[in-house]
């Protein structure tokens, strides 16, 4: 066990305007104890309530965020919601906001997180993308909701599983390539028989599609870096990370 310090959470580099403020957090600087060890965000996944809600309070004093952030209850699914509405988690995939001082929030354990602000810092949003959410259309959605010119946005990918351990099934490539033809560049054969998806990419590629062109981030793997990640597809019965954004 040991103190949260603001060198165990990541910051984006991104050029968004000072007053938009994000952290993405890794597993390091909490209270709870193995499988959750140690910086576990997540009340859904086993660990104890008292570990959690300590975790939290940590988390907060080191982010400097002033209010509760917007706890989604993630479904994999499209939903998106004004974070000032979020009192007990919803069920939703992604937060938007212009409010200050409410932080969007989202969990992950090789999930993908995206983050957006707008160049003028008056809208931001937090995605949980998992495989299902981007072909379910989470990005457009919530790109839609923040009502401000697309490229005028910027987008910044947290830590997700990496395209050489995002392993998938033949169902998985042929949703995608329904969508749009040029993700077939997105996945290559895995030595099971399989497909490797670089979940990355393909949403990279969908924030393009939506005029999104200035994207950040995107160099991490959950999967690889047990030390500092939770994951989900390693471990199974694990911790969740979170990444957040607020206006100060």
């Amino acid at each position: 066990m040991s103190e949260l310090r603001s060198d165990d959470l990541i910051l984006p580099g991104w050029p968004a305007p000072s007053w938009v403020l994000a952290v993405s957090t890794t597993r390091r600087g909490g209270v709870s104890h193995p499988p959750y060890a140690s910086l576990n965000l997540a009340n859904h996944v086993g660990d104890a309530s008292l570990h959690v809600t300590e975790n939290r309070r940590r988390l907060a004093v080191v982010a400097g965020y002033p209010s509760e952030p917007a706890w989604l209850q993630q479904v994999h699914g499209n939903r998106v919601v004004a974070a000032e509405t979020v009192g007990d988690p919803v069920a939703a995939d992604a937060a938007w906001t212009r409010q200050s001082g409410k932080p969007c929030a989202v969990m992950t354990a090789d999930c993908l997180p995206i983050l957006l602000c707008d160049r003028a810092g008056t809208v931001v949003a937090a995605v949980h993308a998992g495989w299902r959410g981007l072909a379910g259309g989470v990005i457009a959605a919530t790109v839609s909701q923040m009502k401000v010119p697309p490229m005028e946005l910027m987008a910044w990918l947290g830590p997700a599983i990496g395209p050489t351990a995002f392993e998938v099934g033949d169902e998985v490539r042929a949703a995608f390539l329904a969508l749009d033809r040029a993700n077939t560049h997105f996945f290559q054969p895995s030595p099971n028989g399989r497909w490797l998806a670089d979940i990355y990419g393909l949403a990279r590629l969908q924030l393009r599609r939506l005029f999104v062109t200035a994207i950040y981030g995107g160099h991490s793997c959950t999967y690889r870096d047990a030390e500092r990640f939770f994951s989900y597809r390693r471990d199974d019965h694990t911790g969740r990370m979170a990444s957040l954004i607020w206006l100060a």
